[in-house]
Formats: C-alpha cells, structure tokens, sequence
C-alpha cells in the first residue's frame, strides 16, 4: 500500500511540476486530476488495502484450533444443535471471547461445510441442516454479544445481502451481528432472489451502506452490474458500498473493479470499514 500511495503522490508531483513549466498551461483538467488523485483514488486504494491487515488479538486469549472447526463442523453435520451449542459454551466458558467464537470458530466451521460440499464429502440438504444449527447457536450466544452494543446513531442504516443466487448466507449473519454491536441499524435480506429485488429495496427504502457478499469468482462480472444499477436506483445518491468474501481478500484489486468502495476480511472489520467508507463519500460532498 505504501508503494502504491508513493507511486500516486510522485505522480502528482510530476503533474503540479508539469502544469508549473507550462506543460498543462491553465487547464483546469490538471487541478481536477490533482483532486481526483488526493479525494478518491488515494483513499479507496487505502480503504481496499487496510482489508488485508491481520487482526490483533490479546495476549494470552484462547484461541479455537482447526481441530475444533473440524469437530464442530462433525457435530453439526452429524448431532443436534444441542450438542453444538455445548461444545461452543464450553470453549467460551474456557475464556473465548464471543468475538472470537464467531470469527475464529463459527465462521471457519460454516467454511469447512461449504468446502466439504465442494468435494462431494455431503450434500446440499446436510450443508443446509448443518448451517441451520451453527445459525441457532450464533443466535443463542448473541445476546451476550450484544450486552456491550453502543448506542445508535441516526443515518448508520445498512443493508445486508447476498449476491442474488447465492445459496447460504450464513457469513452475512455474522456480520450483521457486528454491525449491531457497533450501533448501526441493520436490515438484512438473506433471501434476495433477483437483482431486481434489490434495486427495489434500495429504490424504496433508504441506507447509508450496503454490504453485498459474493463466494463465486464467476459472478464478478453479475455483481459490478448490479452495483451500478444499485447506485442509480438508490434514494441515498451518495450510498457506499461493501463486498465482502475471500475472493476480496485474496484479490482487493477487484473491489475496484466490481464499482464498490471497500471489503473487509471478516465481519469483525466491516463496521469500521463502513465508517472509513461514508467519511470517504463526505469528502467528496
């Protein structure tokens, strides 16, 4: 990020060097690229780079292993949701903070489904009974998560949803967990099933952010379309939008591509990533 951030600012020297020879005359081209450099470009360049940074946890903080994704994947494939939920007490009695049992346990389980799904090792009927139960256990645990929700704040309404044909949506869950907590009104809609079903939504309601997840590479190119038809239909002209997904990790450069304004690796840093997103939109203003 550094090297880009240098790479943008030398060439902006290069362009105030070239207008003061005379090179860019007076045109006020050259005074808007400038802006263009230091408002926009700048900024979303650090806002998709700062997604990748690893997130810091305590000293000291119990942290749930592959070993117990692989075994609560096991349970929640195989036993009641009775069964997961102990097993997930239990480590949060050991002192894992619920924060970490949703980013490091219930997340990575939810992962370990879809991949299983992938390689024929079960069906789409056990993934869906399975994400049911880690569901259930996320919604029994979550109101000790909430106790230290800050208070909300007017104008922080966002908008979860799914690329439309994506079949689960369990990771939006947890996010939407994390954006209450952080004091945001969230409205999720897991069961969108169109693109024309969210420009609706986003025509006739309003939300600061919209945050849109997407698993598959091959609907890239679905969901910069849609983005640009969200942003014309949306009461909220100056709308942000989030993406979210290991594609976007792994590749940030396509946050860009796809028309949105930031990701974030997991749902502990999407409220914060919306934030940097509408000061970022309140600049250009």
């Amino acid at each position: 990020m550094a090297a880009n951030k240098h790479a943008l600012a030398s060439s902006r020297r290069e362009i105030a060097a070239g207008q003061a020879e005379g090179l860019g005359g007076q045109d006020p081209g050259w005074d808007h690229l400038v802006r263009c450099i230091d408002t926009d470009i700048i900024p979303r360049l650090v806002l998709a780079r700062r997604a990748s940074r690893e997130t810091v946890r305590p000293a000291g903080e119990l942290e749930p292993t592959a070993d117990d994704v692989v075994r609560l994947a096991g349970l929640v494939l195989t036993r009641d949701v009775d069964v997961a939920r102990d097993f997930v007490e239990r480590m949060q009695a050991r002192g894992t903070p619920v924060e970490t049992l949703y980013l490091d346990l219930l997340a990575p389980t939810a992962r370990r489904l879809g991949e299983l799904w992938e390689v024929d090792a079960c069906d789409f009927s056990e993934v869906t009974v399975g994400l049911g139960r880690l569901q259930q256990v996320l919604h029994e645990i979550s109101s000790t998560f909430q106790v230290e929700a800050e208070p909300s704040e007017h104008g922080r309404r966002v908008l979860l949803v799914p690329v439309p044909g994506e079949q689960h949506s369990f990771g939006l869950h947890i996010v939407a967990e994390f954006f209450r907590r952080a004091g945001w009104d969230v409205w999720s809609e897991p069961r969108i099933s169109s693109g024309r079903d969210l420009v609706q939504l986003v025509r006739s309601e309003w939300f600061a952010v919209v945050g849109l997840s997407v698993a598959s590479e091959t609907r890239i190119d679905a969901l910069a379309n849609g983005i640009r038809a969200l942003r014309r239909a949306s009461r909220n002209r100056a709308i942000g939008v989030l993406v979210g997904g290991p594609l976007f990790v792994a590749h940030p450069e396509l946050v860009a591509h796809v028309g949105a304004d930031a990701t974030a690796t997991d749902g502990g840093q999407a409220p914060n990533q919306a934030q940097n997103v509408l000061a970022l939109l309140a600049r250009r203003r």
